[in-house]
Formats: C-alpha cells, structure tokens, sequence
C-alpha cells in the first residue's frame, strides 16, 4: 500500500459509513410512511370508488390494489418497485406516478434553485458583516430583523408578500403557475414571489450561523496575532476567520438547501405553486395513495442525500475529525 494512498482511507471510511447510515435511515422512513398510509382511518377502495359502489366493486378494486394481501408482503411488493423506479399507477387518473413526479420535481428543483441563488450569497455576505461590525448599530439591527424572520412561520411571511406585493401594488402575479411551457422569465416572475418567501426564512438562519461561526475564529490566537501584526479587521475575515469557518457554514447552507426542497409544501400550496408540495397535498386530499407514498420518499432521500453532503463536507474540511483522539 503507497503511503499516497492511505490519509484517503480515513474519509473513505467516514463516506462509507455515512452512506451505510443515510440508507438505513431511509429504509426505517420507507416502513414508517408505508405504515402511516396504510393505518390511515376508513376504506382506501370504498372511498376512491365512493359510497355508491356495490360490494363485489369494492372487493374487486381492493384485489387490484393488492390491499387484500397481508401488510409485509404488500410492503416488499412496493419498496421492490420503488428500488426499480416504478412507483405504481396514480388512483386518480391512471397515470404513472414516475410521469406525474418528474414534471413536478422538476418545478420544486427550480424554486429551490431560484431561492437559494439569492439566499445563500445574501447570507453569507449579511453575516460577514455582522461579525465584522459586532456590536455596532448594523449588527444590532440585522440581529432584529433576522430574529424576527424566524419568528414568522413561512405562511404568515407569503401571504403578507402576497398582500403588499401582489393585491396592494400589483407588481407581481398571486398566482404562481405560470401555465404550460413557459419561457424562462414567465418562470422566473412567477416564481418571485415563493423564492422570496423562502429566502426571507432561511437567510436569517444562515446568516445568524455564518456570524456565530466567524465570531467564534475570530477568537483564535493566528487571528488575534494577524491583529497584532497590523492586517486590517476585513483582512482578517476574509483571509483568516472565513477559510477555517467554512465547515459550519457549509453545513448550515446544505442542511438550509435540504429545506427549500423538502419544506416548499406550504408555500406551494400558498401560491399554487405547481411543485411536489402541492402534488402531494392535492393527492393526500384526493386519497392517491401511490403518489403521497412517493413523494414522501423523494422528499426524504433528498433530506438525507443533503445531510449526508454536509456531513462529508465538514469532514473533508475539518482534519480533527478524521483522526478523533
């Protein structure tokens, strides 16, 4: 064995058994959504069908539906499609979910996308602000403000926007579907108005963190000493304490980024958006079991793929942790 080869093992080892776990946690997810749809109160086939089917329709459907099978072996039956990609025939119209969900996807990808282009340099840029004038009137004010977005739950947040932006002054469409094929700046103005209520809610977060993380190197003794030799205070942000805060910001934006696309629900459903949220909301209403079962897997794959990404990012850039004493 080289002695090239052998500090990569050590992170090898860590993406590994990240990997090991980030499956695991999402084969426990798979049992408990399956269960949760399956303990869901009344007859699935009796209300798809509605009060007016006979008896020998309800049993036929049921049959078709497999729910006639014991609980476990309907379970392998379709987490065995869903590792083949097939997610089973939508209830409502008879699509394929695989078809419904990748038009759907697609939108929320882009909503997150849109949101985080703007949020992520914003965040950063505020809280290394914050850190660099601690203390002083900026950072005292972007505390308040940032307090403030926490505090608002992201429905409150889309229906002010919604009111002031759209009703008020008419400057942007309630409505955020923007129909079908549209051009990139029909999207992008559509989609304004549920980007930036996303961004409101995680920039705070993100900034608050990027300040803690810089503040806390900003304490180091190499920075108190590049103080000491003279370096400007912006000097010393953004050469010194920013590099070595890198993994907890990182971290922060990864987890952030996981929660534009896996917490868009409500602001989809806000603004009509057509996203995964307001399909899986339209198919919990619509009792589609299929398609709420899917989109709650993709949902948490995504959750964990990104976890799973910041973890390793702060790994990688984080020696001390590993080689643990």
């Amino acid at each position: 064995m080289s002695a090239e080869a052998r500090p990569h093992h050590p992170l090898a080892r860590m993406i590994a058994a990240r990997l090991g776990i980030g499956v695991f946690t999402l084969f426990v997810i798979s049992v408990l959504i399956f269960l949760a749809v399956s303990l869901l109160p009344g007859d699935i086939a009796q209300q798809v069908l509605g009060q007016s089917a006979t008896p020998e329709t309800v049993a036929a459907f049921r049959r078709e539906l497999g729910l006639d099978q014991p609980l476990a072996w309907r379970y392998l039956t379709w987490i065995g499609g869903v590792l083949r990609g097939d997610f089973g025939t939508s209830l409502a119209n008879g699509r394929p979910v695989a078809a419904l969900l990748a038009a759907r996807l697609g939108n929320t990808m882009f909503l997150a996308a849109y949101a985080a282009l703007i949020a992520v340099p914003l965040a950063v840029t505020l809280g290394l602000l914050s850190a660099l004038w601690r203390g002083r009137i900026f950072d005292r004010v972007s505390n308040v403000l940032t307090l403030s977005a926490i505090s608002l739950p992201e429905f409150f947040i889309a229906y002010l926007l919604m009111f002031w932006l759209s009703i008020r002054m008419g400057w942007l469409p309630s409505i955020a579907d923007p129909g079908p094929d549209p051009g990139l700046g029909d999207r992008l103005s559509h989609a304004f108005l549920p980007a930036i209520t996303l961004v409101l809610v995680v920039t705070a977060h993100m900034m608050r963190m990027t300040r803690a993380a810089v503040v806390n190197v900003m304490g180091s003794p190499y920075v108190t000493m590049a103080r000491l030799k003279g370096v400007s205070r912006w000097r010393v942000v953004t050469r010194h304490a920013l590099p070595n805060a890198v993994a907890p910001i990182v971290n922060v934006v990864a987890l952030n980024i996981a929660w534009l696309i896996t917490g868009v629900v409500i602001v989809e459903v806000v603004f009509v958006y057509p996203g995964l949220g307001q399909l899986m909301v339209d198919s919990v209403t619509n009792r589609d079991i299929p398609v709420v079962q899917a989109c709650a897997m993709i949902f948490a794959a995504v959750y964990i793929l990104l976890n799973l990404l910041a973890d390793v990012v702060a790994i990688a850039t984080n020696p001390r942790l590993l080689h643990p004493r």
